[in-house]
């Protein structure tokens, strides 16, 4: 299981890197796929269930990679606000994300900087964790 876990954390990492080149180097379509967030309940359980696959794995490996406790509180709170998500209507989280999304989209060479070097620290986190 903690091969797996390795698997959903680099994927994760590289995933927040993509993000982040999409957010500076093409800001539109990213500013695009940001809005979709919660857009149909199929997406909304989508989202959901890739939260807890990912809270799952950050908890699993957190032990063996570096910043242990930092990872595991970051797995916790993955899996906590999901389960938060899961009790409310698809469409309450639709509306947040129509309602927060357009101001943060402002910052979204921030959010591309940020997501990179989140991305890129998981990543390594994961390579110096298997060594």
């Amino acid at each position: 299981m903690t091969i797996i876990a390795l698997g959903v954390i680099i994927a994760t990492g590289l995933y927040l890197v993509g993000l982040g080149l999409t957010s500076i180097l093409a800001p539109e379509r990213a500013g695009r796929f940001l809005s979709s967030f919660a857009s149909s309940a199929a997406v909304h359980y989508l989202e959901l269930a890739l939260r807890l696959i990912v809270g799952w794995a950050l908890l699993t490996r957190a032990p063996q990679m570096p910043f242990a406790s930092a990872i595991a509180v970051f797995g916790w709170v993955l899996v906590i606000t999901t389960i938060g998500l899961a009790f409310i209507p698809w469409r309450w989280h639709y509306r947040f994300a129509q309602s927060a999304v357009p101001p943060a989209l402002r910052y979204l060479k921030l959010i591309g900087v940020v997501s990179i070097a989140l991305g890129s620290l998981l990543v390594a986190a994961s390579f110096r964790g298997v060594a």
